[in-house]
């Protein structure tokens, strides 16, 4: 059998042909072209016509037995009720609902209370944000439909206006106990249900209409699987849907997503809480992770001189400067959109390299402040499986593994997420009998030096002095 995966990603459309027969792939990435100046929004119909292109061109007239789509949380965009878009797609970097947020967060118990609700922060990320926003800048919300890209590109594909619980589980609209809309929260945006979505569980699929089967070059009346977050399928993919299972991604951005079989949050809101196309999923976003490491080496030594190189040149490591890594803004824990990065304690004796290292510890400093809030609340996980642009270099992944103090799987695999709408299609046809029996791949183990962890771990008391 052969599934096709196709995913609206931030910056480009991706399309994965799966043959089950031989468990062998091929992908196709386009990034999109006609976008707008600001990279923090998107044109609805646009991104879906790159997705549908990157999806024909890999098809080449193959049967197709199933389609899985996957897109990013947190989008959203104003439809008319005819379905044509009325705004700009407002992607998860949007930050125009900042300044209500801010004055949101000035009563905790505000703060509280969507937070046990949700899973979610008050935060500008979050679709419900954004509408209160565009509520402020004169938009009558109940003359449209409440959509995002993914809902959007389910829509056009199948003519069903339908939301996977885990994809709304990141707009701050779900109630993440009720896996329902949250009444309270519609009246205070003063909208209806129906404008919204509806809500389907992860197995229910729609046929593909005629004008999406012409353009991609298929038969009309295929199953389609609505959009699935390119999060929660990582999960998947990454064959982390057992309880207990811990995907690390330390990428352009950091992510630590823990497979849970009930919603549960910290008493004092941090971490979030989403779904995954099954079950829940306790986890931790950075914003700065090898994004900070670029900087830093684009800045101070230039894109001739290889990463290995810099870490070469390391002369301190016991007196390393602090590196606090908001220079692109804060997620987790804090979330506080004001706080500052920078470096603290820097000696004359320091060198470049020596704060390149301490950018390193700073970053994997911030993601380990958020996995002690995390398994506080759900325990130590059996299996870290570790990914991301870390994997580049050894020194850093051993340094990982040391501060952590636990063993980390290093997962090689790539697109995830594509591969966990394979997945989710295999259990669907009957491939397999459940995601969670799934691996691909082979991965090594990194083992933590115990005797590191009291150097890292009064290292990292220095790190929370500044936080």
């Amino acid at each position: 059998m052969k599934i096709l995966v196709l995913e609206a990603s931030t910056t480009a459309a991706k399309a994965m042909l799966y043959d089950t027969s031989n468990n062998r792939y091929r992908v196709k990435t386009e990034v999109y072209k006609n976008t707008y100046d600001d990279v923090t929004i998107h044109d609805a119909e646009n991104v879906y016509q790159h997705m549908l292109a990157v999806g024909r061109a890999l098809v080449e007239n193959k049967k197709i037995d199933i389609i899985s789509l996957s897109g990013t949380w947190h989008s959203l965009v104003l439809c008319s009720k005819e379905m044509v878009s009325e705004t700009p797609v407002y992607l998860w970097s949007y930050t125009g609902a900042s300044e209500v947020c801010k004055e949101l967060r000035k009563d905790n118990e505000y703060v509280k209370n969507f937070y046990r609700k949700t899973g979610c922060m008050v935060n500008a990320i979050y679709p419900f944000f954004k509408l209160l926003h565009l509520k402020q800048q004169g938009y009558d919300l109940k003359d449209y439909y409440i959509m995002g890209q993914g809902t959007y590109n389910n829509y056009r594909m199948t003519g069903q206006r339908v939301i996977t619980h885990c994809l709304a589980s990141g707009t701050g609209l779900l109630n993440t106990h009720t896996k329902e809309f949250d009444k309270e929260l519609l009246v205070e945006l003063g909208i209806k249900e129906e404008q919204l979505p509806r809500l389907i569980d992860y197995n229910q699929t729609f046929p593909l209409n005629e004008e999406a089967a012409a353009a991609l070059g298929v038969e009309p009346g295929i199953p389609v699987i609505p959009t699935n977050s390119d999060g929660g399928l990582n999960q998947v993919g990454a064959g982390a849907m057992q309880e207990g299972v811990m995907t690390f991604s330390v990428g352009t951005s950091g992510a630590i997503r823990l497979t849970i079989k009930q919603p549960v949050m910290p008493e004092e809101p941090s971490t979030w809480c989403y779904m995954s196309p099954k079950y829940w999923l306790s986890g931790a976003a950075t914003n700065g992770c090898c994004n900070c490491i670029d900087w830093f080496k684009l800045k101070v030594f230039g894109p001739d001189l290889s990463y290995e190189e810099i870490e070469k040149g390391v002369r301190d490591k016991e007196t390393t400067p602090v590196f606090l890594p908001f220079i692109f803004g804060e997620r987790c824990p804090g979330w506080n959109d004001e706080r500052l990065g920078g470096f603290q304690e820097i000696r004359p004796y320091h060198t470049a390299n020596d704060l390149y290292r301490a950018v390193q510890e700073g970053v994997l400093f911030n993601l380990y402040h958020c996995y002690k809030i995390l398994t506080k609340v759900n325990g130590i996980p059996n299996k870290i499986k570790l990914s991301g642009g870390i994997l580049n270099s050894k020194e850093w992944t051993q340094m990982c593994a040391d501060i952590f103090q636990a063993e980390m799987e290093t997962d090689t695999s790539e697109h995830a997420s594509l591969l966990g709408g394979a997945v989710l299609a295999m259990e669907l046809l009957g491939v397999i009998e459940d995601v969670r029996g799934f691996s691909f791949g082979q991965s090594k183990i990194i083992k933590p030096n115990p005797n590191m962890a009291k150097f890292y771990e009064e290292k990292f008391e220095r790190y929370l002095k500044y936080y």
